[in-house]
């Protein structure tokens, strides 16, 4: 089984995919690091170089051509869901775990921006703003998962729990 996790950036999708996957005693794969390693750039760098259509593009074949193991748990970039048919795909091939959290607890996770093009120069009232605009654009894509769950303070032992019932 391949489970994918879901959600806006600073949802936790790179840890809870590492503590689930060693939880379940598999393979954890986090597509943002698979295309640095591909790329050899960072993903500022990709999308100063390709913007974020070419970055979106390289993406979405990453996610639908990656060689994954039968079972993994992979950790999806937080606009991955959003472009193209990427949502249905996952959802085809896999169980998909929307990790949800409200605005305003992801901007106090979202601490280190430099590393994020989208938020790299905004404060955090204009942060909060920016969060609130993007998960109403995101959430009719994130919400097509099979499973959603409140991903502040989330238990591995709770989300594992989900994927047996």
């Amino acid at each position: 089984m391949i489970i994918f996790l879901v959600g806006y950036m600073g949802c936790g999708k790179s840890t809870k995919a590492k503590q689930l996957a060693n939880k379940l005693d598999c393979s954890v794969i986090d597509l943002d690091a698979e295309i640095v390693n591909k790329s050899g750039k960072s993903i500022s760098e990709f999308f100063e170089a390709y913007g974020e259509s070419g970055f979106r593009d390289y993406e979405s074949e990453m996610l639908k051509n990656y060689n994954y193991p039968e079972t993994c748990v992979v950790a999806t970039g937080g606009g991955l869901p959003c472009f193209f048919d990427n949502m249905d795909w996952m959802n085809e091939n896999g169980e998909t775990i929307y990790l949800q959290m409200e605005p305003a607890q992801l901007v106090s996770r979202l601490h280190n921006r430099q590393k994020r093009p989208l938020i790299k120069d905004l404060n955090d009232e204009q942060l909060l703003q920016f969060i609130k605009l993007k998960l109403e654009e995101r959430n009719p894509f994130y919400k097509k998962a099979k499973i959603i769950i409140n991903a502040f303070d989330l238990d591995v032992d709770k989300l594992a729990g989900l994927l047996n019932a």
